[in-house]
């Protein structure tokens, strides 16, 4: 896919890169009900039958902004992680590692709700799901699960925590994280004042690193 920059002018040739940059703008504002390739294609200053010579309709459409939307989350937790001061113990190290990604996942959440729930839409019509293979073939991994499944790996091999069940305790970190993300932008949770928010944020971090170590 092409690289989305910002605007709402497009260059000769890259009409695509533009209904994806107006497709994403709608996700922010909106979440994923939203996004409509002839609303997009009004944003750019288009015809909907030009829109449709590079989408073959929304369900196409809505797949790329929830591609980009992964990505962002993903990059959202690497920042965190970037941003968190090392340890000289590699455990201390490892643990912070997971609470900072996980910090930036719900932190993406509460940023851009929008785009957090194109994130993990899931299709609603036959046009919007995902088109069937040549051949049987595992969807990829979410960029965002693989960062914590990794890290929690990680702290694995320090000792901090045992290693028997890794997909079941990556997916139980990635749940407790995801849940609480819902809770605040969908929930009552999302009621909180800031101080709250971090509070209960902390709180799901204590419990997902110290569950680790109890697995």
């Amino acid at each position: 896919m092409a690289a989305i920059s910002g605007g709402k002018t497009y260059h000769h040739g890259d009409l695509r890169n533009a209904l994806i940059c107006a497709a994403v703008g709608l996700a922010t504002e909106g979440g994923p009900e939203r996004v409509v390739l002839r609303e997009a294609a009004r944003r750019v200053g288009v015809s909907p039958t030009a829109a449709y010579r590079h989408f073959d309709g929304r369900g196409e459409l809505l797949r790329t902004v929830r591609a980009h939307a992964r990505r962002e989350l993903a990059a959202s937790m690497e920042q965190a992680a970037a941003r968190e001061p090392g340890a000289d113990d590699p455990a201390l190290a490892a643990e912070r590692r997971v609470a900072a990604l996980c910090r930036g996942y719900v932190g993406f959440a509460v940023e851009q709700p929008g785009l957090y729930r194109a994130a993990f839409c899931a299709p609603r019509t036959a046009d919007e799901a995902e088109p069937a293979p040549e051949r049987e073939t595992a969807e990829p991994e979410v960029r965002a699960f693989t960062l914590l499944r990794e890290a929690l790996e990680a702290l694995a091999r320090c000792g901090a925590a045992r290693c028997g069940a890794r997909p079941a305790t990556g997916a139980a970190a990635w749940s407790a994280v995801h849940g609480l993300s819902l809770l605040l932008v969908d929930g009552p949770l999302r009621r909180l004042s800031a101080q709250g928010r971090n509070v209960a944020v902390e709180a799901t971090l204590a419990m997902v690193v110290s569950g680790m170590r109890a697995v």
